[in-house]
């Protein structure tokens, strides 16, 4: 499992860490030189009165340095600005500006809105105002949003965000604070460990550059992509990479917790599309497009894509049929009880242990109990530690000295339900071993003193 930065900033942390991931470099990787980012991109900024003075203007900073350097062209790659508060506000729209030194200064000349914390409402409006082909976005090109939050939002992100996705948009999620890491996980474009990112507001800089490229790869025209997502099927789609005479793809379909169930099926070189169906609801799907040619060297190119939840459908032996109808069932509502932790409190830090508690704490006829989940944020194997219903803390052991390591806390339901929240703790550094006395040789002095 891989871990990145906190959601929960609890600890005042020595040792920040970020993992960074490899790229493909090097003049003998198979694929064409990389070509220019052409879409359009937009970064979602939490401006609500959730947000801190000093961090609005830390996310800021970080947004500026963030697209300065981006290549943006009215015609080719196109960037905008809009802020989360009580009604979604847009700083500058795509085209506004032809380079990113001039939407860095825009960036750094916004204010904060304040108000309430309307993320479903920005996204809403970002689908029907911004990416929308009615409202004027350019088809065929990449979408991308950056979400920068503190982790939380007045009302659901997880609807207007699976319709922006299902529109083709990649999402990427910066979090600088408290939060759902399942619910963020789930927000974000999968693989979420390439497209979430938690990371305290202090220590944005470390995800600078590795974020701009995940930004500009998901930019660039040879990028495969999923539109019209839906509970059985998708549609993949990829920019002209070879031609009807020189090659052909072959396109293949594995669903994640399945690699023997693959599907493949072979088109011409003219082909950029192919719309898979028959499909299982809420799973996880591994694309992969490969190019064959004897003119051209092209890399396969892979995808994650995850159908939507299945929909109820029509009642077995219903009034048309003449049967009777089957009875249906009730609709379980989650319990008022079934609250998760909402906070997560770090204590007596020792270089090789530390105690976690968190609240609320639910009893036993509501919650079967906690699962603790903990590992390094550099990355490294996670460990897990079982806490019954009635109890609210736990202490960890066996930490590594001046580390840094995101704990979960998931309260597992009875009804089946599971919520989860998620902190960065900060192991201080041990003492310094001693130096070992060196003995000394016996002088001459003392060996003539032996009888």
């Amino acid at each position: 499992m891989r871990l990145s930065l906190s959601l929960q900033p609890v600890l005042a942390c020595p040792c920040p860490q970020a993992y960074k991931l490899g790229r493909l470099q090097g003049r003998n990787s198979r694929g064409p030189p990389a070509s220019a980012p052409r879409g359009d991109l937009m970064f979602l900024l939490d401006s609500s009165a959730s947000v801190s003075h000093y961090e609005f203007s830390r996310v800021r900073e970080f947004v500026g340095q963030l697209v300065a350097p981006l290549p943006l062209d009215t015609g080719a790659l196109r960037a905008s600005l809009v802020h989360v508060g009580s009604r979604p506000y847009t700083e500058f729209s795509f085209g506004q500006h032809s380079s990113g030194k001039a939407a860095q200064d825009a960036v750094l000349a916004s204010a904060q809105r304040m108000g309430d914390t309307h993320t479903g409402l920005a996204l809403a409006y970002a689908k029907e105002q911004l990416f929308a082909e009615a409202a004027g976005a350019r088809p065929g090109v990449p979408k991308v949003l950056v979400w920068v939050t503190d982790g939380g939002s007045s009302d659901p992100v997880g609807p207007p965000m699976q319709e922006l996705k299902d529109l083709g948009v990649t999402v990427f999620i910066v979090s600088t604070g408290r939060g759902n890491f399942l619910e963020l996980s789930a927000a974000a474009s999968a693989p979420a460990e390439k497209h979430l990112h938690f990371v305290d507001v202090d220590d944005l800089h470390i995800i600078l550059q590795e974020l701009r490229g995940s930004i500009l790869d998901a930019m660039r025209p040879q990028q495969l992509h999923a539109t019209e997502i839906t509970s059985s099927g998708f549609r993949l789609a990829w920019p002209p990479l070879l031609t009807a005479d020189a090659g052909y793809y072959v396109l293949e379909l594995v669903p994640s917790a399945q690699p023997g169930a693959a599907r493949r099926q072979q088109l011409p070189g003219n082909a950029t599309d192919w719309t898979w169906a028959g499909l299982d609801p809420d799973t996880d799907y591994d694309a992969a497009l490969v190019p064959e040619s004897n003119v051209h060297l092209l890399r396969p190119q892979h995808l994650r894509v995850r159908t939507r939840p299945g929909e109820a459908g029509p009642r077995v032996g219903g009034p048309e049929s003449g049967a009777a109808p089957v009875p249906t069932q009730p609709v379980a509502l989650p319990a008022p009880e079934e609250a998760g932790p909402e906070r997560i409190v770090i204590s007596h830090a020792r270089p090789r242990s530390l105690r976690v508690s968190w609240a609320p704490a639910l009893g036993a006829a509501a919650a079967l109990g906690y699962h603790v989940q903990f590992g390094p944020l550099e990355g490294g194997a996670a460990q897990r530690v079982e806490v019954p219903a009635g109890r609210n803390c736990t202490t960890l052991q066996g930490l590594a000295p001046g580390t840094a390591y995101l704990v979960t806390v998931t309260a597992a339901f009875r009804s089946g339900r599971e919520s989860a929240l998620s902190a960065k703790a900060c192991t201080p550094d041990g003492p310094r071993p001693r130096p070992r006395p060196v003995p000394r040789a016996p002088t001459l002095g003392a060996a003539s003193r032996e009888p």
